[in-house]
This record gives C-alpha cells, sequence and structure tokens, in this order.
C-alpha cells in the first residue's frame, strides 16, 4: 500500500522481509495517524521476535512518565532462555520532548535487546528521533488516501474469494469513512453476509454497513442548527478523531444554513409546510424540523452565518486561515 510518503512502501517491505527473515533491526520506531497501521506493524513484529519464547521476555511500557533509566535496567537484563527480550514503548511522548538517556543507550544497545516504539506523533529533530533512525528503522503510517484504500479492500475482498464492483467499493468507502479499522469489520461483516454469493453490491453496502460517519456529521449540524454548542463542538472533535476532512463537514455546515435561509424566507411569506418540502426536496417530516430551527434564527443572523462560511472557506483555499480554526469559528458564532 502506498502512503503520502515516497519512503513508505520501501519501509513496509523491508519490515515484512526482516520478519521473514528473522532478522531484526535493534529498534523500530512506528508512527503516524493511521492507528490501524500502527498496531499491525507492531504485533507483526513483537509476534516475529518473540517467536513462541517465554511471555516474560516481552515487556510494555505505555504512556508518559516512563522512566528510562528503568527501561535501561531492563533492557540491559538477559532473556530468559530466548534469543532476545523486546520492549514495547508506545504513545511516550518521548519523540517529542527528547529523552538523552535512551537516545544514548540505543546507540550501543544491548544485542539481546530489541526495541519496538509506537507513536502517534514525532519531532524528527529530537534525539530519540534520530538515534532510532541511525541505529534501526523507523516507518511513517499515516492516513491512507481513498484510492490506496480501495484497492486495499478489493484485494482483501479476494483473498475471500469474491469480488466488490468499483461503484460498490467507492460507496463503502464513502459510507463508513477511510478509518482502517472500521473498515476491517464492515468488510468482514459484509463477507459474512454475501457468504453464498460471488459479488458483493451496493445494495449489500446498504444492508450491512452502518452509515456512522455521515450520521456524526448530520448529528453535529444538526446540534449546530438547535443551538447546543457544547454538543457541536463534542461531535466536532469525535469527527476530528474519525479523520473526517474539514472542507466536507463545513460543506454540510452551509448547506444545512442555506435551507434553513430558504424555509426562512419562506416562512415570512406565509408558505405551507408542503409547499416548502417541495422546494427543498425533502419529505414534510423533515421540512418541519428546519421550520422550527428556522424559528430560532433571525434572518440576519442565518446571512451572518453564510457570510462567515463563504468567507472563511475562500480565506481556508487561499492559505490564509486553518481549516479546523475556521470550523471552530463557525460552530462558536452560530451556536452563540
Amino acid at each position: 500500500m502506498a502512503d503520502k510518503t515516497t519512503d513508505y512502501p520501501v519501509k513496509q517491505r523491508q519490515i515484512n522481509d526482516d520478519v521473514k527473515t528473522g532478522n531484526f533491526k535493534p529498534c523500530y520506531l512506528i508512527f503516524g495517524e493511521e492507528v490501524y497501521l500502527r498496531l499491525q506493524n507492531r504485533d507483526k513484529l513483537a509476534n516475529a521476535m518473540m517467536a513462541g519464547a517465554d511471555k516474560m521476555n516481552l515487556h510494555h511500557y505505555e504512556g508518559s512518565g516512563i522512566n528510562p533509566l528503568e527501561v535501561i535496567d531492563m533492557a540491559e537484563t538477559m532473556p530468559f532462555f530466548a534469543e532476545r527480550r523486546v520492549i514495547i514503548i508506545e504513545n511516550s511522548g518521548l519523540f517529542k520532548s527528547g529523552c538523552p538517556e535512551l537516545a544514548e543507550y540505543i546507540k550501543n544497545q544491548s544485542e539481546t535487546t530489541s526495541f519496538i516504539f509506537v507513536e502517534t506523533d514525532v519531532d524528527k529533530r529530537k534525539d530519540m528521533y534520530k538515534a532510532v533512525h541511525a541505529k534501526g528503522l523507523d516507518i511513517s503510517c499515516d492516513k491512507q488516501d481513498e484510492e490506496t484504500l480501495k484497492k486495499w479492500v478489493a484485494m482483501n475482498v479476494r483473498k475471500e474469494g469474491k469480488n466488490i464492483s468499483p461503484m460498490a467499493l467507492a460507496y463503502l468507502i464513502d459510507r463508513v469513512g477511510t478509518d482502517m479499522a472500521n473498515i476491517v469489520n464492515e468488510v468482514e461483516k459484509l463477507i459474512c453476509y454475501c457468504i453464498d454469493k460471488d459479488e458483493i453490491s451496493k445494495e449489500d453496502v446498504d444492508a450491512v454497513c452502518a452509515n456512522w460517519l455521515t450520521s456524526r456529521i448530520f448529528d453535529m449540524t444538526d446540534a449546530i442548527v438547535e443551538k447546543n454548542q457544547k454538543k457541536a463542538i463534542d461531535l466536532y472533535y469525535d469527527l476530528l478523531a474519525l479523520k473526517e476532512p474539514a472542507p466536507k463537514i463545513q460543506a454540510l455546515i452551509i448547506r444545512q444554513f442555506n435551507i434553513m435561509l430558504q424555509v426562512k424566507e419562506m416562512v415570512t411569506n406565509s408558505k405551507d409546510r408542503q409547499t416548502i418540502a417541495s422546494v427543498i426536496k425533502l419529505p414534510p417530516f423533515i421540512a418541519s424540523k428546519y421550520i422550527n430551527w428556522a424559528q430560532r434564527y433571525s434572518m440576519e443572523e442565518l446571512k451572518n452565518t453564510l457570510e462567515l462560511c463563504v468567507s472563511n472557506d475562500e480565506a481556508v483555499k487561499s492559505g490564509k486561515l486553518d481549516a479546523g480554526i475556521s470550523l471552530e469559528m463557525i460552530i462558536i458564532s452560530s451556536t452563540a
């Protein structure tokens, strides 16, 4: 699979070769936004390094506050009836803050100890990154692009003896999002659902895969128009954690306020619910929600919110404003 950086495929092949041959480097750094890839490589390396050895030779440190001297002391301890001792250090923050003791140790670490570092973010200027980069292997597991994910899903579907049409594949990614762990779960459900079929269709995706990502986006926009600022902000941060693109979220917010502005104008002109529903091309019961929401805003507030959305969108596209800050401004302004 290709990554945003050109060396990802090369680094992944190196890890696969190390696992296959058993010729491991003294230390590995696995980092990046894509949790699924980080954990996959962590487990792949740890399982191969242990190779059935006693679990007392595997040590896992996690979180900030790790004592580097304790880690070094463990690294210097001979493994128990095994070729090596494996130390996993995860989400430590050491590759952001630095750690001179451990960085210095890695330069001449025990030959019977292997380190696996797993982090979300790293600072390549810090001593820890430089030490691992010089002595071992570092791989950036970043969020995958849509085309790469499609190839990956198609490959996994073929492994199960099935096919998935390009249309169904695109629909699946759009429906469940780009988080790889979530995609794996949804594909497993599809395989089970289609056990008596050779090809997975769009209808199968509709039947099995929950549209949870889009649902969260609409929950957030609903909270915004209901002026529930806390709920809107909480849902927004959930979407950020799911790596949902900011432009997509902003486009949906603009859509909601555009509809409300149309509804507000029609209500002001005494249009009935059926007419409003026909104009905005939504069912009457949905039109009723927009009518209720529009009553919470003055015409001026709706126009001001849309003007803010449009001006922020232009500022983001021209590089004058960060997309995340733009969205926070819109949410706070429209729910005040």
